[in-house]
């Protein structure tokens, strides 16, 4: 699981851990929040509320959660044979999976600064009070993955930070025997 602040770059990063790492296979979550100007149209199931509460009430996610006035949601992955499934994911949504699986691999990313994390904030088309709201969040994220026993990774170089993750995937690999 790979979790952190919005802004954080959380999206990136897992992009290129599956273009790095073939065994690897990306959940794609739900949200009922807007897609943004520029974004992926493939970065999120972009559902309104009822679409999601429906598919919740089914029993369709692995985990979901309300985070400024919007639901996020993972559904139960289905992973190819042989890969290792990702999720970008939300602290509340790694609890969660948390208590399903206490081995699973959690990864915090953090932004070198809170100003730079307001300026990545800012430079995705956030409004300032969405950024004051999530830089608050930011903190309690931070606090709540420390207590999950997340690793924690500074993102300020996307290599590095990719290299990192890699090197944290391997070596859980290697503990479980794959």
């Amino acid at each position: 699981m790979v979790s952190g602040p919005g802004g954080v770059g959380k999206g990136t990063v897992v992009r290129q851990l599956v273009d790095r790492d073939p065994g690897l296979w990306l959940s794609r979550s739900w949200t009922t929040r807007p897609r943004r100007p520029g974004e992926d149209a493939d970065a999120y199931v972009f559902a309104d509320r009822a679409q999601f509460e429906a598919e919740r009430d089914r029993g369709g996610f692995l985990e979901w959660a309300e985070f400024l006035g919007n639901l996020y949601g993972t559904p139960r992955p289905q992973a190819p044979e042989g890969r290792d499934v990702l999720l970008e994911i939300d602290v509340q949504g790694a609890a969660q999976v948390r208590g399903l699986d206490a081995d699973a691999l959690l990864v915090f990313l953090l932004a070198p600064s809170g100003d730079e994390l307001a300026r990545r904030l800012q430079s995705r088309g956030d409004p300032p009070e969405r950024i004051a709201e999530r830089l608050a969040a930011a903190r309690d994220e931070e606090a709540v993955a420390k207590s999950l026993g997340a690793e924690v990774v500074v993102n300020d170089d996307l290599d590095a930070t990719v290299d990192s993750l890699l090197q944290l995937i391997d070596a859980r690999r290697a503990r479980s025997g794959r």
